[in-house]
């Protein structure tokens, strides 16, 4: 993906180009990061990412972060607006309990299932990010 401006990238219609649950579209780059877009519903897969934060911005619905941490075992709600950011490191699992939209934005490069991983469901896309339109 080129970093040449090529205008403004809207969100909507990113999102209407494509059906595929957990398949983030990468929307634009800022210097090593991809900013990508996602529909999610249903359960994700516990997983970490050992390197990286993952940053997380609700656009549609509502999300719940799941995070196994020293304390315990707590869940985070995201109403639409709302943004985490999930602390490498810190394993954790997404769900939507209905249809939502999100943008994330980490390193490119790094998997949605991350450094290590539960088994992953079929309807969840193990990939570093597919570009708009595909």
């Amino acid at each position: 993906m080129s970093n040449e401006p090529k205008g403004p990238v809207p969100l909507d219609k990113a999102l209407a180009s494509f059906d595929a649950l957990w398949s983030p579209r990468i929307v634009t780059r800022v210097n090593d990061y991809d900013v990508r877009v996602a529909k999610v519903e249903g359960e994700h897969v516990w997983h970490v990412h050992e390197n990286t934060d993952e940053f997380f911005l609700v656009l549609e619905g509502e999300l719940h972060i799941s995070l196994r941490e020293p304390a315990g075992e707590r869940t985070v709600v995201l109403p639409q607006g709302a943004v985490f950011t999930v602390p490498r490191g810190t394993e954790h699992k997404p769900y939507a309990p209905s249809r939502a939209a999100i943008l994330m934005f980490e390193p490119s490069g790094t998997s949605t299932v991350g450094d290590r991983h539960d088994e992953v469901p079929d309807h969840v896309d193990a990939t570093t990010g597919h570009t708009l339109g595909s």
